[in-house]
Parts: C-alpha cells; sequence; structure tokens
C-alpha cells in the first residue's frame, strides 16, 4: 500500500520470519554463536528461550540457514507432536524409505542406520523444536532417548530447543530430568534496549530500501519503545501502521503522532500519550483512530483496482 509513497522495494515491518531482515548484532548475534558453537562441539541438547515475540522463530531459520552445508536439519514447529509423529518427521528428513504399516521399533531401526550413514559423509543431525514449552513430555523423553544414539567420538543426533520461559518449569518435573542434565548450552534472548530497537528499525528500513534516516523521527522512536517496551514484533505492528496512518495523511514523515494512533489499534499496547497529544489534539486523535481502519480499506481497494486497470 505504502510501498512506492516511502521509496520501499519491500515491507519493512512484515511480522513472518523472514531471515533477509535478520539482524547480527545486539543479542540476536550472541545468540545465533552460542547456537553454532554448540553444535560444531557435537553437544546432544542446547536450549533458547525468550518471552513471545522477542525473535526465536528467525533466530531459528537463521540458524538453520547457518549450518545447512555441514548439518542436515530436522524443523519441528508443531509443539503438540506425538512421539511416532516425531520418529517419521525425522525419518522423513533423512530420506528414510519406510511402509506405512512399519512398527516404531522398526522405525527406530531404520533411522539409527540414516544417523550413521549420515556421519560416514561427515555431516551432522539436528532437530530444531519450536514452542517446545507445549510439547508434550512423552515426546521430549523419546527425544532424549534418540540423542542416546552415539560414536565414541560423538552424538549421531544434536538437537535445539526454542521455547518461552515456562520451558524452565516444565524441565523441573522429576520425570523429565535427565533431559535438564543434558542441556550443556543455554541462551535467554531478551527485548530490545533503546539502542538496539533504534538500530532494529533502522536495520529494517534499511533492508527494504529506504535510505531516509530521518522517515521517523525521534519522538516517534521514543514512542515506539514506549509502546512496545522493546518486543520486535510489537515493534514491526506498530511502524507498519504508523507508515499506513501517515501514508493516509500523504505525510513523509512518521510521528510520535502516528505511533500513538498505530497503538490504539492494539491489543496488547498501551498507549502513553504525552501532553500535547492528550490535551490539544484529543479531538484529531480520536477521529484518525477511528478511520485508522476505514482509510486501510479504502488504500488496499484502490491498490487492488490499480493492479486489475479498473
Amino acid at each position: 500500500m505504502y510501498l512506492r509513497h516511502f521509496n520501499l522495494t519491500e515491507l519493512p515491518f512484515s511480522i513472518t520470519p523472514d531471515t533477509s531482515f535478520f539482524m547480527n548484532r545486539a543479542g540476536y548475534q550472541d545468540a545465533l554463536n552460542v547456537l553454532i558453537v554448540a553444535l560444531r562441539s557435537g553437544e546432544g541438547f542446547v536450549k533458547l528461550t525468550g518471552e513471545v515475540g522477542v525473535g526465536k522463530t528467525i533466530l531459528c531459520r537463521t540458524l538453520m540457514k547457518s549450518i545447512r552445508k555441514d548439518f542436515v536439519t530436522v524443523y519441528i514447529h508443531n509443539p503438540y507432536i506425538k512421539p511416532e509423529s516425531l520418529l517419521f518427521s525425522i525419518a522423513d528428513a533423512l530420506s528414510v524409505k519406510y511402509s506405512e504399516n512399519v512398527s516404531q521399533h522398526m522405525l527406530m531401526e531404520m533411522i539409527t542406520r540414516a544417523l550413521l550413514d549420515t556421519h560416514r559423509i561427515g555431516k551432522k543431525v539436528v532437530v530444531c523444536l519450536d514452542e517446545v514449552q507445549a510439547m508434550p513430555i512423552q515426546t521430549l523423553e523419546s527425544l532424549r532417548l534418540l540423542t542416546n544414539l552415539e560414536t565414541e567420538k560423538r552424538k549421531l543426533l544434536q538437537v535445539v530447543l526454542f521455547a518461552q520461559p515456562e520451558l524452565d518449569t516444565l524441565l523441573n518435573q522429576l520425570s523429565i530430568r535427565q533431559l535438564k542434565q543434558r542441556i550443556t548450552f543455554s541462551y535467554n534472548l531478551l527485548p530490545l534496549n533503546k539502542v538496539a530497537m533504534y538500530s532494529y528499525i533502522r536495520h529494517r528500513l534499511k533492508v527494504a530500501g529506504c535510505l531516509d534516516e530521518t522517515l521517523f523521527t525521534k519522538r516517534a522512536y521514543e514512542a515506539i519503545y514506549r509502546n512496545s517496551n522493546g518486543i520486535p514484533r510489537l515493534i514491526n505492528i506498530l511502524c507498519h501502521k504508523a507508515l499506513i496512518c501517515a501514508y493516509g495523511e500523504g505525510k513523509n514523515i512518521v510521528t510520535h503522532k502516528h505511533i500513538n494512533i498505530a497503538a490504539m489499534d492494539i491489543e496488547h499496547t498501551k498507549v502513553k500519550s504525552d501532553t500535547w497529544m492528550s490535551f490539544v489534539m484529543p479531538n484529531i486523535s480520536r477521529w484518525l483512530y477511528g478511520s485508522l481502519g476505514v482509510l486501510s480499506l479504502l488504500i488496499g481497494a484502490s491498490y487492488i483496482q490499480s493492479a486489475l486497470g479498473i
């Protein structure tokens, strides 16, 4: 909707985990380095935790992209997967051919042979699991048993756990204490501070083709941080909606006013408007807020008509 207006080549604040927008600074590069070092050293279990929206999934995908030359990767995004389904996913990643009525014991044997074959050609196998805090204990236990497969030198299968902090509570249960003992590397991904948030926004704008470092005003950055608390997903949503608002007004600069209006449209943020916004412009603020949804629909309809030549 606003790409041409702001001279952008793509949407800079999409919430999809596009690895081209990965920022190799702040805590992200540190976390990536920890994961890569742990995997290259042959550790069995590695854990990365972080609150909702801090960027665990994009980090997971960046990790898999970074190690694909030396590793066979298995990505499990469904936390409710059952133990037998987990085995089938690993078997598929290893190109194991099995019949429809294969037993779990036989499938385990076939996976073991495939892991040994992968080891012989000099590659490692890593399983990356997302949202592990919601995974059944039985599945985690079956995964631990799989990591028992090893040569005299190293593990045949390595595991990276990506999860919210609630995973630590799950791991404290006695039934899976053996798994907790096998986690040798861990990293806690934190929200961005103000400096890192500024770099994050500028990085995404630059990747999307924006060379104007003044697109967001200083007070806009302050409003973004105040309403997002440094959570990247909320930053993306705020910036995207603020750009729509600025575009709808025909403005080339995003101000704190646009950020506050955008924040009013997000359920998980609480607008903390400054004195000027609260007392000098209450009527305009309310009018713009109420118009944002309608404006988005009108812009979208205009874009579709233009594309279809109507």
